[in-house]
């Protein structure tokens, strides 16, 4: 009996086997989801588009783009967390949702082990950026102005826990100073004040803030990075200017739900560095102040985890809230 037994879990096992693999080779046979954790018409939303369209030409089937936005990302990652894993429902992951998040509040979601890494797509400097009246013209000026008037300025963020309010909370700690935290749901409300001259300061991906640079909205006084951009070299770095530990690039990758059958993970990592090594891509990416940096899944797996740890850091460092 325990052969007989032996013999029959073997077989189930194999026909499993044979089924996973044919079903991994018809990949994709239906439309894929590409789930965005932001509101539509912002820089996330601009990315997932583009990356959006180029998987389909090559997968020759449609790749739609849905906007899942709030709780800084966690609604779409818990969202797409519980979706079938099958490769027919994708998120555009991105700094907050798989690093920032887990160091700075108890999630419903654990990014690395309800997920599987598809790849890079690239990553932003982070800015500093001032409304235009602001007098200053440099970051070491704003550290001059905020030392003699404290807490008379305001820094608008995307929200608690995202990068533009890391970077500011790393500013002050590196600098010594106080700023007002005005927590917006997201980038474009928080750009919009900060134009408006709601608030005075902001810290947005160069993704998210180039064109308003570009158009005289807002005035680029320093890079929150180990280096100057090469998509806009003129701006120094925190660091050229005498302010040290302020580093934060803001990432962006494609992640699947756990236990999505590995050749449909290869097949969709092969796919994204293909579409990023079309020269069409790389320029309207960079058009929005993103670099693109392609990974393998364990690569991309890999930079997860260490990013984890980083932020981790940063939060106990800082003592940054949730508030």
């Amino acid at each position: 009996m325990n052969a007989q037994k032996h013999r029959l879990v073997a077989a189930v096992a194999l026909v499993a086997s044979l089924a996973c693999a044919n079903a991994a080779a018809a990949y994709p046979e239906k439309t894929i989801t590409l789930v965005v954790p932001t509101a539509a018409g912002g820089a996330n939303d601009a990315m997932a588009r583009v990356i959006g369209q180029g998987m389909s030409a090559i997968l020759k089937q449609p790749v739609i783009v849905e906007n899942k936005a709030g709780a800084n990302g966690a609604i779409a990652s818990e969202y797409v967390m519980r979706a079938a894993p099958d490769g027919y429902t994708i998120m555009l992951g991105y700094i907050a949702t798989h690093a920032m998040n887990p160091a700075l509040q108890k999630l419903r979601y654990d990014p690395v082990k309800d997920f599987e890494p598809v790849g890079m797509v690239g990553s932003s400097a982070t800015l500093m950026v001032l409304n235009p009246a602001v007098k200053a013209n440099s970051a070491k000026e704003v550290v001059a102005m905020l030392k003699a008037a404290p807490d008379k300025t305001s820094y608008a963020s995307a929200g608690n826990g995202t990068a533009p309010h890391f970077a500011a909370e790393l500013f002050k700690l590196s600098t010594g100073t106080s700023m007002l935290h005005v927590p917006y749901k997201g980038s474009a409300p928080a750009i919009t004040d900060t134009i408006a001259g709601q608030t005075q300061v902001m810290f947005p991906s160069l993704f998210t803030a180039m064109p308003y640079v570009k158009g005289g909205k807002l005035k680029a006084v320093g890079v929150a990075g180990s280096k100057r951009s090469a998509l806009m070299p003129d701006v120094p770095t925190l660091q050229e200017q005498g302010i040290a530990d302020v580093d934060v690039s803001q990432w962006y990758g494609i992640f699947a739900p756990a236990k999505t059958p590995k050749p449909v993970i290869e097949q969709l990592n092969k796919v994204l560095n293909e579409v990023l090594a079309d020269k069409t891509v790389i320029k309207r990416l960079e058009e929005h102040g993103a670099e693109v940096s392609p990974m393998t899944t364990e690569q991309m797996r890999t930079y997860v985890a260490q990013e984890q740890v980083k932020w981790k850091k940063v939060v106990q460092a800082a003592k940054i809230t949730a508030e």
